[in-house]
C-alpha cells in the first residue's frame, strides 16, 4: 500500500458514475506536479477499466489497484508534465 504521506491529493467519487470518475481524474492528475500521487476512491466497477486506460492514455503510472468490499481504490503517479496538456480536453 502507498504511505499516506506520500499521496498528494485524495479524490472520492464515491457515488459517481461514467464518465464522471474519468473526467475528475484527469482533471486532478493535470493539476499535480510531476511525481505526484493522486488516490482516487470509486465505487463504479467501469473504472477498473477506464482508470487504466486513462493513465495509458495520458502517459502517466498506475500504481496500484485495490478494491474492497465494491469500493476501487486507485494510486496514480504523474509521471509526466500533464499540468498544462489535457487539462480541459474531452475524451
Amino acid at each position: 500500500m502507498i504511505e499516506e504521506r506520500k499521496i498528494s491529493r485524495t479524490l472520492d467519487l464515491l457515488g459517481f458514475f461514467c464518465p464522471i470518475p474519468i473526467h475528475e481524474t484527469r482533471g486532478a492528475i493535470s493539476s499535480l506536479e510531476e511525481g505526484g500521487i493522486l488516490e482516487v476512491i470509486c465505487d463504479d466497477p467501469e473504472t477498473l477499466r477506464d482508470i487504466p486506460l486513462l493513465c495509458k492514455r495520458m502517459g502517466i503510472e498506475l500504481l496500484e489497484i485495490s478494491e474492497n468490499s465494491g469500493e476501487y481504490v486507485f494510486f496514480i503517479r504523474n509521471t509526466s508534465d500533464n499540468r498544462l496538456k489535457g487539462a480541459g480536453e474531452d475524451e
